[in-house]
């Protein structure tokens, strides 16, 4: 087993501890806050007006807390696993306390930061010209950070066979990692994250990934300098990175993969995701559908429910 399969397996374990097997449901909150998403949608449309990138940022977020969606990642603390190092470039933390703040107003001690990140991440995609899908909730928020799990979020360099391997163990298929994986059709990526494949490939210097795009490459050393700011931000989409649609996919089928992660769904030869990288590129519908039902499915995975446990009034802290 890698060391990569063992945290995963040792993740899984720890998540299952306290999970409960009740069912979500889109109307958990139908009479307890039946405004809940019309709140969390003027919240998110106010945010806009001061942050164009808030929507990605969002379902960013969401993926991030994600397998388990328990908050834990909004916790604070010296153990917090916004501090690790998958987690130091994610956002929008402040427009999750705004959220919280107007349905504390509305309905006190009610809704989950587990269900504000859902929620989010929904009608932050569909704003941003994306499917929309009835969300299920009724998570309840962990009282402890999982620093430990952090290991298991993919990064840029991350091969096919790992990332589908992960994802096989969470019950989730090739379909549901290529649809997942298209959420990349918007947002930014640091030039950290894939420098490698520009300037240091298979670590041989000066060799850039054969697979890139070669006017791709140029555009990218231009933008991302050897020796410049690796914190720098690049669309991950070049043409439409700020609107949710399948252009990702018609990027993949060009070697214009930002990520060495999202190219290799379509570069990697005999894999099964090939076929599926190219129908979604064919048909933005069936790409909307199938993310629609994998987001279900991600948000699925070993939530807190029941008397698990609790409803936090700060998200960034435990009651």
């Amino acid at each position: 087993m890698s060391s990569f399969q063992m945290i995963t397996t040792l993740f899984l374990l720890a998540m299952m501890v306290g999970a409960s097997n009740s069912q979500l449901s889109a109307t958990y909150y139908a009479k307890t806050c039946p405004n809940v998403s019309s709140i969390v949608r003027s919240v998110l449309q106010q945010a806009e007006q001061n942050d164009i990138w808030i929507f990605p940022k969002l379902v960013r977020l969401h993926f991030h807390d994600c397998f388990g969606c328990d908050a834990s990642l909004l916790l604070n603390g010296t153990d917090s696993e916004k501090t690790a190092t998958p987690n130091l470039s994610t956002d929008g933390y402040a427009v999750i306390d705004d959220i919280r703040t107007a349905l504390e107003k509305a309905c006190p001690r009610v809704v989950s930061c587990a269900d504000i990140l859902a929620l989010a991440a929904q009608i932050s995609v569909s704003l941003g010209g994306g499917p929309t899908w009835k969300v299920p909730l009724g998570r309840r928020d962990s009282r402890t950070a999982h620093r430990e799990g952090t290991g298991t979020i993919p990064t840029g360099h991350e091969s096919l066979a790992n990332i589908a391997t992960l994802f096989k163990s969470m019950g989730l298929d090739s379909t549901d990692l290529v649809a997942l994986s298209g959420v990349h059709t918007f947002g930014r990526a640091r030039c950290a994250a894939f420098m490698d494949r520009l300037y240091n490939f298979n670590n041989v210097s000066g060799k850039i990934d054969p697979i890139l795009n070669g006017t791709y490459a140029k555009t990218l050393r231009q933008l991302c300098p050897k020796g410049g700011d690796v914190t720098s931000l690049i669309d991950l989409d070049e043409q439409t990175s700020l609107t949710f649609d399948n252009k990702y996919f018609l990027n993949l089928q060009n070697r214009r993969g930002l990520l060495q992660t999202d190219q290799e769904l379509f570069s990697t030869k005999g894999a099964e995701t090939v076929a599926i990288v190219n129908r979604f590129a064919s048909s933005q519908s069936q790409f909307f559908n199938s993310f629609a039902k994998a987001m279900i499915k991600m948000g699925n995975i070993n939530p807190l429910t029941g008397t698990n446990g609790e409803i936090r009034l700060d998200c960034r802290k435990i009651n």
